[in-house]
């Protein structure tokens, strides 16, 4: 149970602070040990597309409460895990009941990656709206797109 936060609270009641928020058990978080070139991944989450893989996505409500703080984002800055090259920046929305979609750039996201109905994305958050995606096929297989994205930016 070392992995609960060091008597920050939990749960719903969290604050915008100088540090990284702690998530509530049932949302879990990697270790600081786990970096990424962005820093530390502060949430994490798993979405199975369903239906029209290319249309809005709604995000966890567990994650909605965690970036919301004081304000909620109205962008994510998305990019594949394995490349920190390529940024797209997807509008998020709000229904009336305060439920969060990935809206407009949410499609040319899919469609770039050619996702369908049945892949699982794993999702990172590093906070400040900066997330990477990773892609998992209905083989339940990762999807590496880029080999290299540095080499990419000679053209």
């Amino acid at each position: 149970m070392s992995g609960r936060g060091r008597g920050r609270g939990r749960g719903r009641g969290l604050r915008r602070g100088r540090g990284a928020r702690t998530p509530s058990p049932a949302t879990p978080s990697s270790s600081s040990s786990e970096m990424d070139e962005e820093g530390p991944v502060l949430f994490e989450f798993v979405l199975v597309l369903k239906g029209n893989p290319r249309g809005i996505q709604r995000l966890p409500d567990t994650f909605a409460d965690y970036v919301a703080g004081d304000e909620r984002p109205r962008t994510l800055h998305l990019r594949e895990d394995s490349c920190g090259y390529y940024r797209w920046i997807v509008d998020v929305i709000y229904d009336a009941r305060g439920k969060m979609y990935l809206h407009i750039g949410w499609e040319k996201f899919a469609h770039h990656h050619s996702l369908q109905a049945g892949f699982v994305l794993v999702f990172s958050y590093f906070g400040d709206r900066d997330m990477s995606v990773k892609v998992f096929d209905e083989t339940r297989c990762r999807r590496n797109y880029h080999v290299d994205c540095a080499e990419e930016d000679d053209d």
